[in-house]
């Protein structure tokens, strides 16, 4: 599929869905459009994202609203539709007394692949993902960061033309997190599949996604790819050099740039100038600079970021 062609690929769209739980909404009214390339689905614990996974995968019908996931209802077609998507669950449910390979092989073969091939799928996504060394280890034996390696091998194994992945950097460690996204990352450039990454940390998806939706209480908040969504924000950041006495320093800054009617956000050396355009803003943090005798470390464009957009959501 050329570029052309994936950019008008819907895989993913919702209409009105909305799943209660009693008086408890959980998805609300969601109209959604996920395409080709890695999505983040990001929000706090408790937003819908596990929600939103399930009524895709059809496994819990929504109380009203439709979905379409590569073409198929999950409703009526969930079995069919489970065959052509990977699904990487964020509960540790992983058989303890299983070698890695059987189990990725078994689920191979749940979603419909011959015994022969899910056996050399199986096998080729455990090295795929790091772990072809100890593909014949018990599951019991693994540690966190090699379980969740596991999940990701057999969601991937099928050959799935979709993969859904619940908060795939669960209990792992900076550096662990930092693998999993890198791997993620090469498994969708590399291998072509369409990825659905669940996470509550905004720098995860940051990092690696080129699309986001994100949800807030069972609510949409943003939809779209993340460098539109994200961007160039307005304003600069203005970073003074730690003095021997920075802290009056830097309120001596801050109260110039006030003065001048910038508007200022200060966390302890780092100043967030806003109100003007980016010109004036450099140039009047350079003189308050220069008239409170400091020394800049950073002067540079404010990037928006994920937080952004639930900050402006909650207003």
């Amino acid at each position: 599929m050329n570029d052309a062609a994936a950019a008008g690929t819907v895989l993913v769209s919702t209409a009105a869905l909305t799943q209660r739980f009693g008086s408890t909404v959980a998805l609300d009214a969601l109209d959604i459009q996920m395409r080709p390339g890695v999505t983040g689905l990001v929000g706090a614990n408790g937003a819908g994202k596990t929600t939103l996974l399930n009524a895709l995968l059809g496994l819990r019908p929504p109380t009203s609203g439709s979905a379409t996931v590569l073409g198929l209802d999950p409703r009526s077609q969930g079995a069919a539709l489970r065959a052509k998507v990977g699904f990487a669950p964020e509960r540790d449910v992983l058989p303890d007394e299983m070698r890695a390979v059987d189990f990725v092989r078994h689920l191979s073969q749940v979603r419909g692949l011959p015994r022969s091939e899910a056996r050399t799928r199986a096998s080729d996504s455990l090295w795929l993902v790091g772990l072809g060394e100890e593909r014949t280890r018990t599951l019991g034996t693994m540690s966190t960061g090699q379980r969740q390696r596991v999940k990701l091998a057999q969601a991937v194994a099928s050959d799935p033309e979709l993969v859904l992945l619940d908060e795939p950097t669960s209990g792992l460690d900076p550096t662990q997190r930092t693998e999993m996204l890198t791997l993620i990352g090469e498994i969708s450039n590399e291998h072509s599949v369409s990825v659905v990454l669940s996470s509550h940390l905004l720098e995860e998806v940051e990092r690696v996604c080129d699309h986001i939706v994100a949800l807030d209480a069972g609510r949409l908040v943003a939809d779209g790819p993340i460098a539109e969504l994200v961007g160039d924000g307005e304003g600069i950041t203005l970073e003074l050099v730690d003095i021997v006495e920075p802290a009056g320093t830097v309120k001596a800054v801050e109260s110039s740039l006030r003065s001048a009617g910038i508007d200022v956000q200060r966390t302890g050396t780092v100043l967030r100038l806003g109100g003007a355009g980016r010109d004036e803003l450099s140039d009047r943090a350079r003189d308050a600079v220069a008239d409170a005798g400091a020394r800049i470390r950073r002067l540079e464009a404010r990037q928006r970021t994920l937080a952004d957009l639930f900050e402006a959501s909650a207003t």
